[in-house]
């Protein structure tokens, strides 16, 4: 009598895959939980706890320098965002329309802020705002986190557009020359047909680029002047001198600020899924 195949899903009842995705669990997430709990911790030695108390999430948010970075960090990542979609998107449907010379040299220079090390990138960036086009000092502000907007932008794009470029290789072309053939002009196929198709793209590269954005301290720490601080760069001179609990409340405030927007990106996103599928 032969035996019945296992199911890909029937592996997760046996004991020893259990207790490896237990072990994975608790190699990822025990660090973050650890600074999450301790965030709580009534002493300003991070290693004893001797109680539960929330002064220091007031400390952090009563801390004007750390309010100022935080602020500066969501400016320069909504905005990195923003820009990074939009030309992100652009470049993967010109990619995937269009054929012109070096093509492929073009798409594989594109995939070097992808690849080179953040600490080249951030060099690179320094050399650039300090010779190449020095930005103006004594800016008001936004205008102040320019160069770091643009910085942001050069490394967030491309993760954008790579994405993209994935989603469009799954459109029929088909449904564009359909709506052509219906009286639609260039513009009106462009954001009827192929945005829709792109839109799950759309979502997925803005919440890679905002995340990338918000939590860069490398190329950040290069290209910042000395007038603009940002989250990243604060908390590290903050823990420059010790790791206190309202280091720990700055970073829980931002690890729930970021699942919360990943949670909402996804129930967008697969929102736009089942429409699409449902179509």
């Amino acid at each position: 009598m032969s035996r019945e195949a296992i199911g890909p899903l029937d592996y997760l009842r046996r004991w020893p895959l259990r207790l490896w995705i237990a072990l994975v669990a608790i190699f990822l997430y025990a660090p973050l939980i650890t600074l999450m709990a301790f965030s709580f911790n009534e002493s300003k030695r991070n290693i004893i706890w001797t109680g539960f108390t929330f002064d220091w999430y007031f400390k952090a948010f009563r801390n004007a320098g750390l309010l100022e970075a935080f602020t500066n960090s969501l400016t320069i990542a909504a905005l990195s965002t923003a820009i990074s979609v939009v030309l992100g998107a652009l470049v993967a449907v010109a990619c995937w329309r269009f054929r012109f010379p070096f093509k492929a040299g073009f798409e594989g220079t594109l995939a070097l802020p992808i690849v080179v090390p953040e600490i080249c990138m951030g060099v690179a960036m320094l050399v650039f705002f300090s010779r190449v086009m020095p930005w103006p000092a004594g800016l008001p502000w936004p205008l102040n986190l320019g160069a770091i907007i643009i910085a942001h932008v050069s490394f967030c794009f491309p993760f954008v557009a790579v994405i993209v470029r994935a989603r469009l290789a799954s459109f029929n072309r088909e449904l564009e020359e359909a709506a052509k053939d219906l009286g639609a002009s260039e513009w009106r196929s462009f954001m009827d047909v192929l945005v829709p198709h792109m839109r799950p793209a759309l979502v997925a590269g803005a919440l890679l680029a905002f995340t990338l954005s918000l939590d860069d301290f490398v190329i950040t720490f290069f290209t910042a002047g000395p007038d603009t601080v940002t989250f990243p760069v604060k908390v590290y001179s903050m823990v420059r001198f010790s790791v206190t609990p309202e280091v720990n409340a700055a970073s829980t405030v931002l690890i729930v600020l970021t699942v919360l927007l990943t949670a909402i990106g996804l129930k967008l996103q697969g929102r736009e899924v089942a429409k699409s599928g449902g179509a």
